[in-house]
This record gives C-alpha cells, structure tokens and sequence, in this order.
C-alpha cells in the first residue's frame, strides 16, 4: 500500500496540481480547502503525511496543526507547512504549532516531490504499523471477512462490494461502477442502496477502512 497524503489549499488549481504529481509518485493523495475539513478527513483518511497551507478560511494552517497534534490520533502523523508565508517569523510560529517542517511557495515540484520523499523515509515500519488500520482478509468460498482476528458473516451483496473496493485498493470506485459491477445493469435499484450497504460494512470491519468521496463514489484504504 502506498503511503497516504493529505493535501491542503483553498486554492483549487494547486490541490489539482501537486495531488495529480504526487499519485504520479504512486501515493494515495486525498485533498481538503480548508483546516476542518482537513481534520475530518484526516480522522478516517489515517495519512502519514499532511500538506498544508497557512492562509485559509474556516480554519487557517496553524489552527489546523494544533488540533491535530492535540489529537490523540493524528498527533505523530506528519504534518508540513506549504504555504507562500515564507518569513522567519511565519516558519517559526508553524514549528511552534508541531509541525514537522516547513516548505515555501513557490516550489518546483520535483523539489517538492523529493521533500515528500525524504520526509516519508523517516516513517519506521513500526510507526507506520500503528498508523495502518487493522488488515482486513476475504475468504471468497465462504463469503466470510477476517477483521481484527475476528471471523464475520457477510451477506452476497455485502461481500461482493467489499470484494470489488479491495480489488482496487486506494482507488476511488464511482457509485455508477458500483450500481453496474455489483447490481448490473438491468437491476434498478434505490439512490439509497449504496449507502445502506457501505453503512453495513463499515458497522462490521470499521469506518475508517472504506472512504467516502463525497457525490462520487468510495475508497478502501487500509
């Protein structure tokens, strides 16, 4: 699995810039405008690394940062400034907040790729053991999943949508894919369906594992 990181900017063109040459990188990279919605993603997302900017709305950089290192969850992930605040005093101020270091805009990206390398290199395997939720495992014969040690039953529709999110791990799976892979085409079904079965499987091996993506589709991350 590759690693997982957590960009943030209120600016679109930069999210839709850095993310797309990072999963060129081969990470899984996940996006947020702002510091809350940062922390919300951030809370089922577990990534090892947090971009983010200093100016925002609803919340700004340093907010953000504080929050998280006062969560007991997210207090050791990465997290490194990227913001157009370059001053002594603004870096200061963002390793006050606990971050991990502090990059300026503008950046060249390979510069910038190869920061987020050296950065994730620090991440031992037993760090990034506790920051990976729980294995999940299929038993296709017995339509049964191995979560947390624990043997559980799934119903046929269940188990098939988990099977097809994990045959595409850490890739986002459009809720047209799903109607059609799993109910096929000729099976009309409610607007609702989806949701009730996502809700179902994430009751039964955890919520952090299938990510929503918000009017699109879903995500299992491990």
């Amino acid at each position: 699995m590759s690693h997982r990181i957590l960009l943030v900017d209120d600016e679109p063109d930069i999210l839709e810039f850095v993310s797309y040459n990072l999963q060129r990188e081969g990470y899984t990279v996940r996006t947020a405008p702002n510091g809350a919605e940062a922390l919300a993603v951030a809370a089922e997302f577990h990534p090892h690394l947090i971009l983010l900017d200093r100016m925002m709305p609803v919340m700004d950089g340093v907010e953000t940062c504080r929050a998280l290192r006062n969560d007991p969850k997210l207090a050791h992930t990465h997290v490194v400034f990227l913001s157009a605040l370059g001053e002594e005093a603004e870096q200061l101020s963002g390793f006050d907040a606990g971050a991990d270091d502090y990059l300026s805009k503008p950046i060249a990206m390979k510069l910038l790729v190869s920061r987020v390398q050296a950065i994730l290199k620090r991440i031992n395997p037993t760090e990034e053991a506790q920051q990976q939720p729980t294995d999940v495992q299929l038993d296709p014969n017995r339509h049964t999943v191995i979560c947390r040690g624990e043997e559980i039953q799934l119903p046929r529709k269940e188990f098939a949508l988990l099977e097809l999110l994990i045959e595409h791990e850490g890739e986002l799976i459009t809720r047209e894919e799903i109607y059609t892979k799993i109910w096929g085409r000729e099976v009309i079904v409610g607007d609702r369906t989806i949701d009730v079965h996502i809700r179902k499987l994430r009751q039964k091996i955890g919520e952090e594992h299938i990510q929503t993506i918000k009017g699109v589709g879903y995500m299992f991350v491990r």
